[in-house]
């Protein structure tokens, strides 16, 4: 349990570069009033447990594991803050350029590569999106890649394993997050030349900072007011926003996850993996 006078953040350590950010946050706030600390946890199934537990007061959670949290805790989590890229997530299909394909009609008796099961970008909400343009499992021939499961796509290794099975021939179209596909083409990699985005999704939010009605709302609301300060311009803060993918931290669209929610309910998915 954390001090009356810090706070106890959650994150996933889904790569090398999450120690040095949350580092960096922690060193923002030492010096305000409302200090913090941070745990790491190996998947988010764990730190959904520990949230609900009390062991953490606030955890940054995927748009999967907010959704989770929200069903377990009977609809009373409250989501605090995302990401100015995140209420503008959007899911891709990539193919080969050239490849004639054009929106999700044209993916019946393809063959499409989705990634891991517990991916809301590349899995869940692919599968929702061809249903709901009248394309089922059953009309395409599904290649997946279940890479590092229970971090929720964070990763981006299913994206990446599927984008590599289009380019071996292996498959007509992969399904990724649109943050994989923009760090793709902001590096120049070599591969984007030989793929083209077929068709993507409306925008729907992604990852939020998740609390319980049991955490104090004052306390809460001063925390947020404090990482809502961040500034870009502040060269010392743009590290720690760039690193983390951002350039400001907002208020969250929570009518931007009623799609992974028609999604989740639709695929039967378990409040409990």
């Amino acid at each position: 349990m954390t001090t009356d006078q810090e706070l106890l953040i959650g994150a996933v350590a889904y790569s090398a570069n999450v120690v040095p950010i949350w580092e960096g946050i922690r060193d923002y706030f030492r010096d305000t009033d409302t200090p913090m600390d941070f745990v790491l946890f190996s998947n988010y199934e764990r730190q959904v447990e520990a949230l609900l537990a009390g062991h953490i007061d606030i955890a940054w959670n995927t748009n999967v594991a907010w959704i989770r949290t929200l069903r377990r805790s009977g609809g009373t989590a409250r989501a605090l803050a995302t990401r100015d890229t995140d209420l503008v997530f959007t899911t891709l299909m990539v193919g080969r350029a050239g490849s004639g394909l054009s929106g999700l009609e044209s993916l019946k008796g393809r063959r499409v590569a989705l990634g891991s099961r517990d991916s809301g970008q590349a899995r869940i909400l692919a599968e929702y999106f061809m249903a709901r343009a009248g394309v089922d499992n059953s009309q395409v021939d599904l290649v997946i890649f279940d890479s590092d499961v229970g971090k929720h796509g964070d990763t981006g290794k299913s994206d990446l394993d599927a984008l590599r099975a289009v380019l071996d021939d292996d498959a007509d179209v992969a399904a990724v997050g649109i943050n994989t596909w923009q760090a793709l083409t902001a590096a120049g990699d070599d591969t984007v030349a030989d793929l083209e985005v077929v068709w993507e999704s409306e925008p729907y939010s992604h990852c939020n900072f998740t609390a319980l009605e049991s955490l104090d709302r004052a306390r809460a609301d001063a925390w947020v007011a404090t990482l809502m300060k961040m500034d870009w311009n502040n060269p010392e803060h743009q590290r720690i926003l760039e690193m983390e993918g951002l350039r400001a931290w907002k208020p969250p669209e929570l009518s931007g996850y009623d799609s992974l929610i028609a999604a989740m309910d639709a695929q039967g998915i378990s409040d409990h993996w």
